[in-house]
């Protein structure tokens, strides 16, 4: 399992660790990955995916995973928040404009 956001695309970085003494030696920065159930309203379903904290403040902050897949780019998102993306802009195209 890649350690990648499924919805953000943030991943691993490296850089160096400086000492007092200005030697530096290489690093790696991991992003804050969790496991989270998001409820798709859309869907009726849960969903689990691997995401950064970051992330899940941005989804909450949009007002839920549909909100968020539908602003998001494709090009950001892994391959099953792109299958989710088209399933939830499939399903509201369905549902009549009341």
């Amino acid at each position: 399992m890649s350690r990648t956001c499924e919805l953000t695309a943030k991943a691993v970085q490296t850089g160096n660790n400086v000492s007092h003494a200005n030697n530096k030696t290489k690093r790696r920065f991991l992003p804050n990955l969790v496991n989270v159930t998001l409820i798709s309203e859309v869907l009726n379903q849960n969903v689990r995916l691997r995401i950064s904290a970051n992330a899940l403040r941005s989804v909450e902050h949009r007002g839920g995973l549909d909100a968020f897949l539908a602003k998001a780019d494709a090009k950001d998102l892994s391959q099953r928040a792109r299958l989710l993306k088209k399933q939830i802009a499939k399903k509201l195209a369905e549902q009549p404009a009341a």
